[in-house]
């Protein structure tokens, strides 16, 4: 498994064949061992094979064609109706409607969600992470049929490879890993840091295409923009308190 996770790729195209049902199921069930907080299990999983509801979906996630191409879609969900029922059925008060319920459901799902995808290209498939999920939740809400306290966190496509991509750069383990305390980065840190990745020839690609000075300018003047990030901020604060999240 070490070595599938090294060379794990995003797959986006996918061959004409069906995911077993039974496979998928178990996946979900192994994938469902993973930690979670207070043994709460504050997490959903909306699997989608209908062509007509990819469809519908798409749109939520930019149109991405992987979306429609992809034999299933899973929507991974915060999920602290389940457990507010449970409480509520069994003569107990929930006190869940709260951004802290949220973070907490949220960490499960996404603990959940990356244990599925190791098993999933473990066992042969390949996956796509679409973080569209939380760009236009309120799309993906009404289709899915969200209730309150359900909220789309992750959305991964998934099926058999068609592609094998080359694999991206990542940051030296150095960047990421702190001993003991957090060691704040010098301006010669992150020369070195970024060095092999502002290298690459398909990054110096990505900036003239752009017409950028340097690669960071791509990411803060076209791909994640201060305007995109605080108008989706304030989209996802005004759906968290759609969905009771936020008072």
């Amino acid at each position: 498994m070490i070595e599938s996770i090294k060379n794990r790729r995003s797959i986006r195209k996918y061959k004409n064949q069906e995911v077993n049902p039974e496979l998928l199921n178990d996946l979900l069930s192994t994938a469902s061992r993973v930690s979670t907080i207070g043994n709460m299990q504050v997490y959903s999983v909306v699997v989608t094979r209908d062509a007509e509801m990819k469809e519908k979906l798409a749109p939520a996630h930019f149109n991405q064609p992987m979306v429609k191409g992809a034999p299933v879609v899973l929507t991974f969900c915060a999920d602290f109706n389940r457990f507010s029922k449970w409480c509520e059925y069994r003569n107990a008060q929930p006190g869940y409607a709260n951004f802290m319920s949220f973070m907490n459901a949220a960490t499960d799902a996404l603990i959940y969600t990356q244990n599925f995808c190791t098993l999933a290209e473990d066992a042969g498939l390949g996956i796509c992470y679409l973080g569209t999920a939380i760009y236009n939740p309120q799309q993906i809400i009404e289709i899915l049929q969200l209730p309150k306290l359900v909220f789309p966190i992750a959305t991964i496509t998934l099926g058999y490879p068609d592609e094998c991509p080359s694999l991206v750069d990542r940051l030296p383990i150095e960047a990421i890993v702190h001993e003991e305390s957090y060691c704040d980065y010098t301006r010669e840190m992150i020369d070195k840091l970024y060095a092999y990745k502002e290298s690459l020839p398909e990054n110096k690609q990505f900036i003239a295409e752009n017409n950028k000075e340097t690669l960071a300018q791509v990411f803060t003047d076209v791909r994640y923009t201060r305007k995109d990030n605080e108008f989706m901020s304030e989209n996802l604060f005004k759906t968290l308190k759609q969905q009771g999240f936020i008072l």
